[in-house]
């Protein structure tokens, strides 16, 4: 978490998008021979390749996943165009929902500017009609609803 966030501040990232914890403990044994290397033998010159072998993967990862997600927005707003009516609020709460993908009415009517039965009956079309957002806490009241595969998308296996 720590080298990102130098990245940032070197002005080597705009933000701290590089998640590379999930590559170290993918690769944990190596990350820690390397670093015993390190202070046995002071090899830096093996632990900085793997380090920048672990920027690329996730780099390469944090690219595919953004050319997914919004290729996934893309297809999603074309099935929301044939909805007639609902299609104007339901791509508002759906950009929303793009930017934040698990909300609730109230934070989407904070996001949108829309009211909630608005929101509510965009929802309603986005979950049945394109099957693009769920219902996930089971309430009635005080629902949380997921981009469903936004979040599947964020939640595949880094190589």
């Amino acid at each position: 978490m720590l080298i990102p966030l130098i990245m940032v501040e070197a002005k080597v990232l705009q933000e701290p998008m590089l998640y590379l914890s999930v590559f170290f403990k993918k690769h944990r044994q190596t990350y820690y021979d390397l670093l015993q290397k390190v202070r046995t033998e002071g090899d830096w010159e093996a632990w900085l390749l793997f380090f920048m072998d672990a920027i690329t993967a996730t780099a390469s990862q944090a690219v595919s996943t953004a050319q997914k997600l919004t290729a996934m927005l893309v297809k999603d707003k074309a099935e929301i165009a044939g909805l007639g009516r609902a299609s104007g609020s339901a791509t508002q709460v759906l950009d929303a929902m793009f930017a934040r993908p698990v909300s609730s009415i109230s934070a989407l009517a904070k996001a949108t500017g829309l009211i909630p039965a608005t929101i509510g009956k965009a929802l309603d079309a986005l979950q049945h009609d394109a099957q693009t957002i769920r219902e996930v806490s089971g309430l009635k009241r005080n629902r949380i609803f997921a981009y469903a595969e936004y979040i599947q998308i964020l939640n595949e296996e880094v190589d």
